[in-house]
């Protein structure tokens, strides 16, 4: 073997955290589902504010919301393949966790609006984890256009 063959490319940063990100959310999604992990999981009802069941005992959700939770995990794991896709989904993921903290705010969770279901600790999560995923994929789109210290390219490739 040739000592001038390039290594195996390192994960770039974009990729890890929209990885570890998506895992978490999948995770989350997966344990809204264990009768335990969620409290009054006989009362879960597919969507809507009259759902009782709570994921750690504090944060409502349904079969609907847990869902959400494990279509996002998918989609971090999907888009993590290269840097740009994985700066995405952690910026964009992040303005909809924003946009749905002001819904949140904004409707009458006791009415047919609430639909997911939210309460408000879902509110405050969904505001920590706009504003974090957000400033994550703006340090990971720092990273794609400084080539990374790894000199992996924003595609996953050496750089020359």
């Amino acid at each position: 073997m040739s000592s001038k063959q390039p290594l195996a490319p390192s994960r770039n940063l974009a990729s890890t955290l929209a990885l570890v990100v998506g895992a978490v959310f999948l995770l989350v999604g997966i344990l809204g589902f264990i009768p335990g992990v969620t409290t009054d999981y006989d009362m879960m009802g597919f969507a809507g504010h009259d759902s009782m069941a709570k994921l750690f005992g504090l944060f409502q959700v349904s079969v609907l919301h847990n869902i959400v939770h494990l279509v996002f995990g998918v989609a971090g794991i999907a888009l993590a393949r290269t840097a740009r896709t994985a700066a995405a989904y952690l910026v964009v993921g992040g303005v909809i966790y924003l946009v749905l903290w002001i819904y949140g705010l904004v409707i009458d969770q006791q009415s047919r609006a609430n639909f997911v279901p939210l309460n408000t600790p879902d509110n405050w999560l969904h505001f920590g984890l706009g504003i974090g995923m957000i400033a994550l994929g703006l340090l990971a789109y720092r990273a794609v256009r400084a080539g990374t210290a790894t000199g992996v390219d924003d595609l996953g490739g050496r750089k020359a």
